[in-house]
């Protein structure tokens, strides 16, 4: 068995351990973290799912040669230590929303820019367009390499008075999910609290925060209908995208072999369909759970979502660009992929 520590040492010592001669080869285990709540077969959470499908899937194809350990609920580490974790190598592979990296990466708020990807057809083509090779590479640069593309539409969850149009949010606190996200409904006029959407629960049964804006897996997942009497959904429209993608450290990458790299890469992108179709599942049945809690449900229309995104042109997108010529260019590209 290869230790964490062998796999560690780097480029050049991993693969000589890891190739062995006769039938019998050493596994390598690599540990997967995230936030989300586990799940159980084909029931819960679809970004557990989808990490369980992916590593069942690489170890059969691997004849065990490629273990993993799963970690969700931050049972490993807090949620916001993953990125930083990936980057030196300290943490194998994360299911991860890239836009809670802005602190440390700024470029990274892309992922989670308002008004800029309004359906799952339109982000999953930046894999293949210039913005999304462009960001990849930006990501390696930074030690971390994008195994599975995942966008997830939101909705938002309030205690009291529902959150539709910007109108609404005067005078509310919300959690909106990303520093560009706060900018827009500072703007609209609402008070803001930064947390990760598993911290989101506690928030607002103390009354800390009025309403959170957050993936439509994670309403179900943690629970937000016990707390909420409306409900906005991101079924059919959103002005509320996040690229959330299953990672790997680039250190424990590029220290396996050549032919477990492809294989990490041909699963990670098979199990792109299988994201995309949770996500939209959960878009349908995040109404169904907070209609049978009691709640209100209320959608978004055209105009409604051209309200927001106008308020992002003005505020997030304008400070967004002007923060690197990177994250310029990286914005320009975005609006070039057809909606």
């Amino acid at each position: 068995m290869i230790t964490r520590r062998h796999l560690l040492a780097g480029a050049i010592a991993a693969p000589a351990i890891l190739k062995l001669t006769g039938p019998a080869r050493a596994a390598t285990t690599l540990k997967i973290s995230h936030q989300f709540p586990s799940s159980g077969g084909d029931e819960g959470d679809f970004r557990d799912r989808l990490v369980r499908k992916f590593a069942e899937e690489v170890e059969k194809r691997s004849n065990g040669e490629l273990k993993f350990e799963l970690y969700p609920g931050s049972s490993l580490m807090k949620t916001n230590a993953q990125f930083s974790a990936l980057r030196k190598g300290a943490l194998d592979m994360s299911l991860y929303p890239v836009s809670y990296a802005g602190g440390e990466a700024p470029e990274c708020n892309i992922g989670l820019m308002p008004g800029l990807v309004s359906s799952y057809n339109q982000g999953l083509a930046w894999k293949n367009q210039p913005v999304g090779q462009e960001f990849a590479a930006y990501l390696e640069s930074k030690g971390i390499r994008i195994v599975t593309w995942i966008w997830q539409a939101g909705g938002v969850a309030s205690r009291e008075r529902p959150l539709v149009s910007p109108d609404d949010a005067k005078g509310m606190k919300v959690r909106g999910g990303s520093r560009e996200m706060d900018m827009v409904l500072q703007a609209a006029g609402a008070a803001v609290l930064s947390l990760p959407s598993n911290e989101l629960y506690v928030a607002m049964q103390t009354g800390a925060c009025d309403a959170g804006i957050t993936s439509s897996t994670s309403l179900i997942s943690f629970r937000l209908e016990e707390l909420s009497k409306n409900l906005t959904t991101g079924r059919g429209k959103s002005y509320w995208f996040m690229l959330e993608p299953l990672l790997i450290s680039k250190i424990v990458y590029d220290g396996l072999p050549k032919a477990q790299q492809q294989l990490i890469d041909t699963v990670g992108a098979e199990m792109e369909a299988f994201g995309k179709a949770g996500a939209m599942a959960d878009d349908e049945k995040v109404a169904e759970v907070f209609q049978k809690a009691g709640a209100k449900i209320h959608d978004l229309d055209a105009a409604t979502v051209d309200k927001w995104r106008t308020i992002a042109r003005d505020t997030a997108w304008k400070d967004y660009a002007a923060k690197t010529p990177l994250s310029a260019k990286l914005l320009k590209l975005a609006e070039d992929v057809p909606a």
